[in-house]
């Protein structure tokens, strides 16, 4: 269980007055609402720093890395800084990046500073530190592919010095080599190439001081510079490009062309309010609203800017390429193609449809859609075709122009031969005796939900002979389920079930699921639940085994993956493949069962503590579930399915769904006791489906529950269920 403390931060520091205009008579924004701590303990490895939505530039503070909780390169049990670098991963499960770190030492062969959290100031698009030794006040802010930093030396300083580190990295991260040049009195340039997760990384810098700085040692990677002290504010800036200085000194021209410090921080804070605000809530409490607006801050760190303003982008061949409109990269495909995708296809049309001409550059760079994507770099971490997934939902839901390219990317991708597809294709599921790499039932099933996907474009397109192929190999699940145990399970090339099974042990990486075990993966099949359902000798006895898997308890062993976590029951909401499992309720008719989960995850899972999240907040899809399901809305089926409906916790929810539209979400005689749909309205009307379809929602439009205390009759009924 984790610790429920609360979050107490000393606000010490004085801040910029820009910082603080949100508030005007007493209304809270919600900005306001934000607090970046949430996460910054426990497993949650988010990014702790300065940034504006969807940037390049993470800036922020780095540590030595300790273990897993330090994939973002901070953590709130530490108080050892090794720099302030611009580029951070938030919620991974593996630690990388830490690039072109800067950091004030009191000697020149200081390689650290030691820091207190009460110290500490953090906001969207602002971080602030007050250090001891030495005596400097550090504040940070950012653009999409710049830093700004300012350093206020006390008086007792009299030469300061300033750290650039091109070594320290974070977690799997090793430089490869390196160099920094001062161009003139001011300014610096270099690149910093490494490898790590990804495994060509290329970051180029340049860096413009606004005093003339001298360098006093350059060892080992890592150049000090000295500065008299004169009682002004020491200011840093630093452009970044994966492609070249040029770029980097390019992209700091174009974003920070002055050395207003408070100017770019009011920017960064103004940026966070216009994408916060494409979702106002009414009711709640204050506590809900922090968690909320957190959440909604968190899903817009990834992706990342990777292209520089004047187009140009390193691609996943390692070339530069020009290109039209904004590509992207961080791309946690596995994890954000349940909740965060289907989010942002509702709130930010702009940014999918970039996200989808992304995609289709990887495509032609690597010769498939994009797995686990990196600094440009395909990691192919975790398992199935993500990519796939979230493609075809952009397809179906109209963000695709060139329709035809888009079925080309996804067929092909799904026809490959790596990644044990080659066996999917020979048995219509992966043997664990075939596949080395172990891990056949999730691949199985993940290749499953994205083959779904390519069906449905395929279906779209009125290409007969691909539909079926795709539809047959959506079913591939079918193939591990064994009705004598009634679980998903691991089977051989001559079809015999593995023997030595048990649905709670687990062993990382090293058996047939991923971060999982088969009390969690039997319920993997959200683009066919009925299917599911079928498999069982009837929907009371499927019904019967869902019940229990939220009771159920047994011990997992000690080499199961510590993702596994917030459980209920063996109900895993700590990591994503459970995401979609309380929805299914209404799948069967019974959707109070799911709303009296969903309160209580929302409740249990969910709060403002440092250690506020059940597992690591995985690039926004932590966040993402619950943000809507906050809202009472769920997208089973990722790619072009059915919004399900929940248990709404607002009194009101207004979406941007852009083109001047909203869609409004009201929950009628709502309350923490009324948890249960009663009845719905759409647009006045009386509507009798436990579900809405997107071009529903996106036309605009005004969604209305009435609550109640007991379960109703409402979405039981076959023709009302999704």
């Amino acid at each position: 269980m984790i610790l429920r403390k609360k979050l107490l931060l000393s606000l010490a520091i004085i801040v910029p007055m820009g910082l603080m205009a949100t508030v005007q008579n007493n209304e809270k924004q919600a900005i306001d609402y934000v607090n970046p701590m949430i996460g910054a303990g426990g497993h949650g490895h988010v990014f702790v720093g300065a940034n504006v939505p969807f940037g390049f530039v993470q800036l922020g503070p780095t540590q030595y890395t300790h273990g897993w909780d330090w994939c973002s390169g901070y953590h709130y049990s530490d108080s050892i800084l090794v720099g302030f670098g611009h580029a951070h991963l938030s919620g991974t499960g593996i630690g990388d990046l830490g690039d072109i770190a800067f950091l004030p030492v009191a000697h020149k062969n200081h390689k650290y500073v030691k820091f207190s959290h009460h110290a500490e100031t953090v906001r969207p698009g602002y971080y602030a530190l007050k250090l001891q030794q030495p005596n400097v006040l550090v504040e940070l802010t950012a653009t999409k592919r710049a830093g700004f930093h300012r350093y206020n030396y006390g008086a007792d300083v009299k030469q300061g010095l300033i750290a650039l580190n091109l070594k320290q990295g974070i977690g799997w991260d090793k430089m490869t080599s390196c160099k920094f040049t001062q161009d003139s009195p001011t300014t610096i340039s270099g690149y910093r190439m490494s490898s790590g997760w990804a495994k060509s990384q290329q970051m180029y810098f340049a860096a413009e001081f606004s005093q003339p700085v001298k360098l006093v040692q350059n060892q080992d990677s890592v150049g000090v510079f000295a500065f008299e002290n004169n009682g002004s504010p020491l200011l840093l800036k630093v452009g970044l490009s994966a492609v070249s200085a040029e770029n980097a000194r390019e992209n700091l021209k174009a974003e920070i062309a002055g050395w207003n410090f408070n100017k770019v921080v009011a920017d960064a804070q103004q940026a966070w309010q216009d994408e916060l605000g494409r979702i106002s809530v009414q009711g709640g409490d204050e506590d809900q609203k922090t968690i909320f607006y957190t959440a909604m801050y968190h899903t817009m760190t990834a992706p990342s800017v990777f292209s520089d303003v004047n187009g140009q982008y390193r691609g996943a061949d390692g070339q530069v390429h020009n290109g039209n409109g904004v590509n992207y990269t961080t791309f946690s495909l596995w994890d954000t193609y349940r909740s965060w995708g289907p989010l942002m296809t509702l709130i930010q049309p702009k940014l999918m449809g970039d996200v989808a001409q992304t995609f289709m550059n990887i495509y032609r760079e690597q010769g498939k859609l994009p797995v686990w994507h990196l600094v440009g770099n395909e990691t192919d971490c975790m398992v199935g075709n993500p990519g796939s997934i979230i493609m075809a939902d952009l397809v179906l839901k109209g963000f695709v122009k060139d329709r035809a390219a888009a079925f080309e990317a996804l067929k092909n991708t799904s026809l490959k031969d790596d990644r044990g597809q080659s066996f999917l294709k020979q048995y219509n599921y992966i043997p664990f005796d075939k596949d080395e790499t172990m891990e056949t039932v999730a691949k199985t099933m993940e290749y499953a939900i994205a083959d779904a996907g390519v069906a449905k474009v395929a279906k779209l397109l009125g290409k007969t002979a691909d539909y079926k192929l795709f539809t047959k190999r959506s079913q591939a699940y079918r193939n591990l389920f064994d009705p004598t145990v009634e679980f998903m399970r691991g089977r051989d090339s001559k079809g015999v079930f593995r023997k030595d099974f048990s649905p709670f042990k687990t062993i990382h990486r090293q058996d047939d699921y991923t971060e999982g075990n088969a009390w969690q993966y039997t319920w993997l099949v959200p683009q066919d639940v009925h299917g599911l359902v079928s498999l069982f000798p009837s929907e009371k006895a499927f019904v019967n085994k869902f019940d229990s898997l939220f009771v159920v308890t047994g011990d997992l062993g000690a080499e199961a993956s510590p993702d596994i976590s917030g459980l209920i029951g063996q109900y895993a909401h700590g990591n994503e493949p459970s995401h979609h499992i309380l929805y299914m309720y209404n799948y069967v008719g019974q959707p109070w069962k799911g709303a009296k989960l969903m309160r209580q995850t929302m409740n249990e899972m969910y709060t403002t503590g440092i250690d506020g999240l059940s597992g690591n907040e995985d690039v926004g899809a932590m966040s993402a579930w619950y943000v809507m399901s906050s809202m009472g809305l769920y997208q089973v089926d990722p790619s072009g399915g059915k919004y399900v409906f929940g248990s709404p916790i607002w009194n009101e929810a207004t979406l941007n769904v852009g083109g001047g539209k909203t869609f409004r979400i009201t929950a009628v005689n709502n309350s923490k006791e009324n948890i249960y749909i009663q009845s719905v309205k759409l647009n006045g009307k009386n509507y009798t489906k436990s579900y809405i379809n997107y071009t529903d929602i996106v036309k605009g439009g005004t969604l209305e529950f009435t609550m109640g205390s007991k379960p109703s009759a409402f979405g039981t009924a076959k023709k009302d269920r999704p």
